[in-house]
Parts: structure tokens; sequence; C-alpha cells
């Protein structure tokens, strides 16, 4: 795999990573180990997130690399790993919820709200403060404990630490995803910026910050996608998008009808990030890569197929398994573009 210059994503196995010489490394920004891989194979300083969402197509397990123009520079603060370029930081952090303190708050309200609280002073430190895209992964999002589900306990803890950390809640918010794994502690990742990226919204929806209580008492803290003009060319993230219209679901147990529905909603972001992007910017749905969370791995091949559809036999994708954010969700897409995409 040659060096590519500016931000680049690769998808591979994990056990590939053993073929690569001490030097590729340089340029590693971040990776995030999707199923059950050896991060033994990942040099200590990169920052690593294993993510319990097995894998349904492919290797039992896959890195998404995350990689740019150096110099980089390596650290730790706190709990967090991190790499940075002059205009951009990945970082990565685990906590476990027994390891939180229980006041009048869930575990998993603790864990993510000093999980947060602790990026966004690594951001304020380093002089970062833009948020741009975040994933968040834990177990059991739609189980009730504690009184409540644990999905509206996160948004309760990540809006806590918004707001300590002097952070819009609303508007000016990160393109972000939450997803349910098979185990393991509370786990997120990210991406920063030196200068605010744009939020984008999808007029097909009632923006996330402003779904009514019925979801809970505390609404999600994210855009639908976060759009960096200061990066030449401009990068887009797609947030985990789902069968959502409005604020509703649509297509409860029809997975081909919700993966349907779920491109029909990131085409919206796109014409919109289009719309708000440079001249000449445009972002097309096989310009992007992917990843796919489906919650029954029966329905892969159903899901796969609708995927291919719509992004072709060329666009890199992944399918995981993994528990979306509602119960009467059965799959959700992410997406980004404007970066180079690596083969490995």
């Amino acid at each position: 795999m040659e060096v590519v210059r500016g931000l680049s994503l690769a998808f591979m196995p994990a056990a590939s990573l053993r073929a690569y010489p001490e030097q590729w490394w340089d340029d590693v920004l971040g990776i995030a180990i999707l199923g059950d891989g050896d991060a033994g194979l990942v040099p200590p300083a990169i920052p690593t997130a294993r993510i319990a969402t097995p894998v349904l197509e492919g290797p039992q397990s896959m890195c998404e690399i995350w990689r740019t123009r150096g110099p980089l520079e390596t650290g730790l603060r706190g709990r967090v790993r991190y790499r940075c370029s002059d205009t951009m930081l990945f970082g990565a952090l685990e906590i476990g919820e027994g390891a939180v303190p229980v006041g009048g708050a869930s575990r998993l309200q603790h864990a993510t709200e000093a999980a947060y609280r602790e990026v966004f002073g690594l951001l304020d430190e380093k002089g970062y403060r833009a948020l741009f895209r975040a994933w968040n992964y834990f177990p059991g999002i739609n189980d009730e404990a504690d009184g409540s589900e644990r999905y509206r306990q996160f948004n309760a803890g990540r809006q806590e630490a918004f707001r300590a950390g002097g952070r819009s809640t609303t508007g000016h918010v990160p393109a972000a995803c939450a997803l349910g794994t098979a185990g393991g502690p509370f786990t997120l990742y990210f991406l920063a910026l030196r200068e605010a990226p744009v939020a984008i919204e999808n007029p097909r929806q009632v923006c996330a910050y402003h779904y009514p209580q019925q979801y809970g008492p505390r609404s999600p803290t994210f855009a639908r996608a976060s759009l960096a003009l200061s990066e030449a060319p401009p990068v887009l993230f797609v947030s985990g998008t789902a069968s959502i219209v409005g604020h509703r679901t649509l297509h409860p147990a029809d997975v081909v009808a919700q993966t349907e529905e779920s491109f029909r909603n990131i085409a919206a972001v796109l014409a919109e990030a289009g719309r708000v992007a440079p001249d000449g910017t445009r972002f097309g749905l096989r310009d992007l890569s992917y990843k796919v969370y489906v919650r029954h791995p029966a329905d892969l091949g159903a899901v796969r197929a609708g995927v291919r559809e719509h992004v072709g036999s060329e666009a890199p994708v992944v399918f995981v398994q993994a528990d979306v954010c509602r119960a009467d969700l059965l799959v959700e897409i992410e997406a980004s573009g404007g970066h180079a995409v690596e083969e490995a």
C-alpha cells in the first residue's frame, strides 16, 4: 500500500496488518478494529478502538484505518489515546461501566459523560475544539435498565458533557452514531478539527436534537452529516442513517424497505451538502465509503442486495452485526466521502 497524502480510509482484514513495515505506521492517525481482531498487531502508540460488532461478510475481523500526511504527534491524556496532524486529531478511549461511581444516574450515563468530558478536555488543551465525527458503541442499547432504556441514558450523559464542556447541543453539533455491541465497555472514537465543520441536516427529517420527548427526556446530540470545508478537498461524514422520516420509524419489520428508505435519506443529505459546499463539490452515492449495521444476521442477503443496487460493486462497504438505537430499526448505514480510499 502506498502512502496517500491527505485524509484517507482503508478497510482491510486485521490479519493483514502484520505485512506492513514499521514505517508504514508513521502516517496512521487511528484504527477501529471491527469484530474479534487482535489489537496486538497494532503498535501501542496508535489510537485503537476495539468494537465488538461481528463482521458479517469476509474476514471475521476488519480494520477501519484512517491515515493522513505527517508529521503526526502522538499522546495520551487521561484515558484518551490520540494522534494529530496540523489540522485534525483522532482519539479513542473506552470506559467500563463498572469503573464509574453510581449516584443519581445510571452507570452508562456516568461512563458516557466521563468519556466526553475527557474528550473535550483534550480538544480544548490541544486546540482542536471542533468535534467532527464521533462513533459510540456499548452493549444492550435497547435494554431497559435502571428505570429507562440504555440509549436514553447514553443521550443524557452525552448532553450533560456537551453542556459542561461549553459546546452547543443544537445546530453546531458533530456527525455521530450510537450502536449496540455484542459486549465490551463503552467505547468512543472520534475525529476533531481546528476549524469548525458545517453541520448538515436532512430536509426529510426532524433534527435529532429537536426530537419530541416520546424518544426520551434528552434529545440526541448529533447532526445528520458534517462537512469539513477546511480540508482539501472537503471531507463529508454522514451519520448513522436509518428508515426515519420526520421523527418516526417507517417500514417496521421490513428490512428491504428500511434499506431503501435509508438511502433516500442519505441521498437527501448529499443534496443538502452539495448545496452548501463550494462550487463543483458534489457527493454521489457511488462516491462514498460505507459501514452497514445489520440487526439480524439472517437479513444480510437482503440488505447487501439493496446496498449494492444503490452504490454499485466498487464502493467500499463493510457489513457488521449491531443493534440500532431504536428497537424497530433493522438496519443503519453510515458513510464518508471526499477522502482518499486505499486498497490493501
